[in-house]
């Protein structure tokens, strides 16, 4: 019976766009936005079906595994699935993004930075600055309640306990460099037209 409930375990799947591909043109262009889901994103959750796979497969055969490595290598494969399924929905179609945000968010923006432009300015700043491959995020801290800013290094990273994030910004070259070559700060700015501030708010919702 353990052995068959192995072999049944779900698996990650790559979910679809919640819009056409070139839905954020001029921001983000359809080939940029395409290598980047149907590519990179794919290969994230292929990779973590084929670590489980192999987590699986020695469980089955009652074989040792290098859990360090395996580990490891399954942590960046789910949480590069993750974030890219967080960012998706964080934009919008061009036109019915960007702007500024109302509701809870703004509430809880305008309590912790004093105004929406420095939040987006340490925001933008954290974005810039993350080292190498990264994350800017927003997250919420359960415990306070306050809306923190913070860098995610590779995907995993520098991410505070407790809390949940509600607003991602993907700063790997692949997530811009087809549009934006080696501009962080020209990307930064386009991605600023697009936040999906509605689908935001409604996961400060969930947590406040």
């Amino acid at each position: 019976m353990a052995q068959e409930q192995i072999q049944m375990q779900k698996k990650y799947e790559l979910p679809p766009l919640p819009y056409e591909a070139n839905a954020l043109e001029p921001y983000i262009s359809q080939e940029q936005l395409s290598l980047h889901h149907d590519k990179h994103h794919q290969a994230y959750v292929k990779g973590a079906n084929a670590d489980l796979e192999k987590i699986e497969q020695a469980r089955r055969d009652n074989a040792s595994i290098d859990e360090k490595a395996i580990l490891k290598e399954l942590s960046f494969n789910i949480g590069g699935h993750i974030l890219h399924s967080l960012f998706w929905p964080t934009m919008a179609p061009a036109g019915k993004g960007g702007g500024t945000p109302g509701g809870a968010l703004a509430d809880a923006l305008d309590r912790e930075f004093g105004s929406f432009e420095r939040f987006k300015s340490e925001f933008s700043q954290a974005a810039s600055s993350v080292e190498g491959s990264g994350w800017a995020a927003l997250a919420i801290d359960e415990i306070t309640g306050r809306p923190m800013v913070m860098q995610i290094e590779k995907h995993s990273n520098n991410v505070y306990p407790s809390a949940p994030i509600i607003m991602v910004l993907d700063m790997w070259e692949h997530a811009y460099y087809v549009d934006y070559r080696n501009s962080r700060a020209d990307f930064i700015d386009a991605f600023w037209n697009v936040v999906n501030w509605d689908e935001v708010n409604r996961r400060i919702e969930q947590r406040v």
